[in-house]
């Protein structure tokens, strides 16, 4: 069994890989840090194999599925992504479309590419890891809460059409609230609630996955906000997050960190 990983220098994307050779599985590890990736695969060992990719080039995530078609991947993760903190209009531009490339269009193409592989086979698992913020608009962080939002929906359309055509393959979303990774130093925040450690998130959503879930929404805590959103007006839930957001602790100058970290 073969999955592929993006995103796996660090966070739930790295804790994702050990669980999956925890599991039994071999791993291909994919990511824009070749040093990180390189000191994985050491402590892997044998199960993983590394290939340095930009995933926000489209070009890049087309060539990447060229060199593993070959290889039958069964497992696709969809982890690489990263945030920014700030007013929508005072945000810089060019790290946004980064965003979008590499939180959307990333996550477009290779769901695409392979799993039209999966369906002829089919069989096939994919993984897209998400956010509660998908469910949500959220004032402060607007552009990632919308590319959330547009995995989320992606995934559960997906997921229908999967069913109506009677295919094994499954598909679901990892909808984590705050998780202790490196996330927050990259989109310069400091959240107050409690976060999961990535390791648990990556275990969760590897179960939910198996268990064919069509979103994964590790704690309780967590899932009543995905609840309290059916209750209250759209408008009322928006400035909720808002005043949320404001909580946050916005760091000057996080954005001179996106290229080296993201």
């Amino acid at each position: 069994m073969l999955a592929l990983v993006t995103g796996a220098s660090s966070g739930i994307g790295r804790d994702i890989a050990r669980e999956l050779v925890i599991r039994g599985w071999d791993v291909i590890l994919v990511a824009r840090r070749a040093d990180r990736l390189k000191a994985l695969k050491e402590e892997l060992g044998k199960p993983a194999k590394c290939i340095r990719c930009d995933v926000s080039s489209i070009e890049e995530c087309k060539k990447l599925h060229e060199v593993l078609q070959p290889h039958n991947i069964e497992m696709l993760v969809n982890c690489a992504g990263f945030g920014a903190c700030g007013f929508f209009d005072e945000t810089d531009l060019d790290t946004e479309l980064r965003m979008i490339n590499t939180n959307i269009t990333a996550v477009h193409v290779l769901t695409k590419l392979f799993l039209q592989d999966f369906i002829k086979r089919n069989r096939g698992y994919i993984l897209n890891v998400a956010s509660i913020a998908g469910f949500f608009s959220g004032p402060y962080m607007a552009t990632y809460y919308a590319t959330k939002n547009y995995v989320v929906s992606l995934t559960g359309a997906i997921r229908e059409e999967l069913r109506q055509k009677n295919s094994r393959v499954r598909v679901c979303a990892l909808c984590p609230g705050p998780v202790d990774t490196e996330f927050n130093d990259v989109a310069g925040v400091s959240f107050s609630a409690t976060p999961i450690t990535s390791k648990a998130a990556a275990h969760q959503a590897l179960d939910g996955l198996m268990k064919g879930k069509m979103f994964i929404v590790p704690s309780f805590t967590i899932k009543s906000l995905k609840f309290v959103k059916r209750l209250l007006p759209d408008g009322l839930i928006t400035k909720l997050c808002y005043s949320f957001q404001k909580k946050k602790k916005i760091k000057r100058g996080a954005n001179d960190a996106f290229c080296k970290k993201c």
